[in-house]
């Protein structure tokens, strides 16, 4: 069970399953259809991309079965209400975002305290989005900011380098990762005063420098702090 896209990037690892997937939007269809699978007694799989944990299934898997009030446990940790046993058993596996996958091709940009922030508004209203922006902009937090821009969705990210540019340098690096780990991979460095000319796209993740990031090499680099603490000399 998965969002078509993620489905075909794995077809040929479920040769001879029964396969449901649904386009963009369809989220609660979907989730719905896995649950009653599931109910019926079918191992049901859902599909996520990065990790099912992040910007991902698992939440509205859960949010759905506590709406329905069913007794969920995890595989191996089995229990039972006073008057009833679990209806379901829920495993959350483990995988990797885009923020660790992203980060990897970049270098090391997230050693330090980081915020992810998504910057559509489809489920969270944008005043809630400029809220976190500035917020982890002032507190010179690295920036990973998922979603950046789609089709219909372009004025976002040109807003959040504006809220960035209010609290950091317009030097400061900025990683561009598309497509971290699969076919079509592209990853660049650019200037944040130039962010709003990067080539992004839904499948783009977006790392902002904090003050102290920098760039070496084709490497982004946020330091922890052990040169001024111990010296690297």
């Amino acid at each position: 069970m998965g969002y078509t896209t993620y489905i075909d990037l794995i077809k040929p690892l479920v040769v001879d399953k029964k396969i449901i997937s649904t386009a963009m939007k369809k989220e609660v269809d979907r989730i719905a259809a896995a649950i009653e699978q599931a109910l019926a007694g079918e191992s049901c799989a859902i599909v996520s991309s990065g990790d099912a944990g992040v910007y991902a299934m698992a939440g509205l898997t859960l949010e759905m079965c506590a709406k329905k009030e069913l007794i969920i446990a995890m595989p191996g940790y089995e229990y039972a209400t006073k008057d009833r046993q679990p209806d379901l058993l829920v495993e959350v596996v483990p995988g990797i975002p885009a923020l660790c996958s992203g980060a990897a091709l970049l270098g090391a940009p997230l050693t330090h305290d980081f915020a992810a922030i998504s910057l559509s508004d489809l489920l969270t209203p944008w005043e809630t989005i400029e809220k976190r922006l500035e917020a982890a902009a002032s507190a010179d937090f690295v920036m990973v900011l998922y979603n950046p821009k789609s089709k219909k969705r372009g004025w976002q990210l040109k807003k959040a380098q504006e809220i960035a540019l209010k609290h950091r340098d317009g030097q400061t690096p900025v990683g561009i990762v598309t497509n971290a780990m699969r076919e079509g991979q592209t990853v660049s460095i650019v200037k944040l005063s130039e962010l709003h000319l990067a080539p992004v796209n839904m499948l783009t993740t977006v790392f902002i420098g904090n003050s102290n990031t920098f760039e070496y090499l084709s490497f982004l680099i946020t330091p922890r702090g052990y040169d001024k603490k111990y010296g690297l000399d």
